[in-house]
């Protein structure tokens, strides 16, 4: 049997729980131990998957010497300081969505893991997913022409404020940095660059974060995206990119799963709007459509688990590299500074 990553999990909470789920369904990692500052937590949540070592500290985990890796799972204001102590310790690092709270401090994390030799990635587990690279592959491929305009929504609608750390600005909250991030790298991704000119707008909730943000982006080779991103609304959350013969429509972009991977093309013109008979009014015809169904093996998190053990164990490239991960947050960053949005 090859070797297999061992990952400690710093954190317990509902994302650490999905990665730790998905791990288990995978096959190059392991785990290995987890890692909270409440010994009950940890405890718990290692006897819900099976983990072996618990430890009552986070600084008591990157001790742990069966440990190679730690995934951090907690709040996005603990991103840099507990990448930046796992690092030195001697272990690699994968770290959730969004890395940092800005680019300083993503640059920072970067810098110190070239010098400690060891990998770092931004836990972006839907850019490890076949789905996301099929995706790319029929834009690449001319299946819908040119790309001129990408359009998604990454929303939901929570009951819980009081106490949930999102709606904490001194823990980095806010609907940008949770899931508006989503967006704004899969904008990037299609158009494989930076953008030229962003214009964002935003409803501040009362706790001082946003609670619903909007954002158009305009590309240097022509594409325009628009996104909106919310908790406290509903909203379809899928992904529409149209080109000059056809669009595509992703809809679960973000979490796909086995039984739900795949998009679908269409390649003609969209269906008439106006008639050319009103006393005999027909409906719109539609166009022909493709179902692309995307095979997938095993869990979200898993894929993304094994991509970041492949990395570690074979000295591949991370899935998710340095230039994009920065990339990534000097739109966040400008973003915020549009709607005022400042951490404390």
């Amino acid at each position: 049997m090859s070797k297999k990553l061992r990952i400690g999990i710093l954190g317990t909470g509902n994302i650490a729980k999905q990665f730790a789920a998905g791990v288990q369904r995978g096959y190059r990692c392991s785990l290995a131990a987890v890692g909270s500052r409440s010994a009950a937590s940890a405890t718990s949540f290692a006897r819900q998957f099976g983990i072996g070592a618990t430890h009552g500290s986070y600084d008591a985990l990157l001790k742990d010497k069966a440990v190679d890796a730690i995934y951090i799972s907690g709040p996005n204001s603990t991103h840099h300081e507990w990448t930046l102590k796992a690092l030195r310790a001697g272990k690699h690092v994968l770290c959730e969505k969004p890395f940092a709270l800005d680019a300083g401090q993503a640059e920072e994390m970067f810098d110190v893991a070239h010098a400690a030799g060891r990998v770092v990635m931004e836990a972006f587990m839907y850019l490890c997913h076949p789905q996301t690279a099929a995706v790319v592959d029929a834009i690449h491929r001319g299946q819908i022409g040119k790309l001129k305009l990408i359009r998604t929504a990454f929303c939901y609608c929570t009951n819980k404020i009081e106490g949930n750390i999102r709606f904490d600005r001194k823990l980095g909250g806010g609907a940008l940095m949770d899931i508006g991030c989503y967006c704004v790298s899969l904008s990037r991704l299609l158009t494989g660059e930076e953008p030229a000119a962003i214009h964002a707008e935003t409803l501040l909730h009362k706790t001082g974060v946003d609670e619903l943000t909007t954002v158009s982006m305009r590309f240097p080779g022509g594409v325009q995206a628009s996104f909106t991103c919310g908790m406290l609304t509903h909203a379809d959350n899928t992904a529409h990119l149209s080109g000059d013969r056809g669009w595509i429509e992703v809809p679960w972009p973000w979490k796909p799963t086995p039984d739900k991977s795949g998009f679908t093309i269409t390649q003609s013109i969209a269906p008439r709007q106006d008639q050319k008979s009103p006393a005999k009014p027909t409906a719109p015809s539609i166009p022909p459509r493709q179902t692309v169904n995307v095979p997938v093996e095993g869990d979200l998190f898993g894929i993304e688990a094994d991509e970041f053990a492949t990395a570690v164990l074979d000295a591949k490239p991370t899935k998710v590299p340095r230039a994009f991960t920065m990339g990534n947050m000097q739109v966040l960053d400008e973003i915020r500074r549009q709607i005022g949005l400042r951490f404390e």
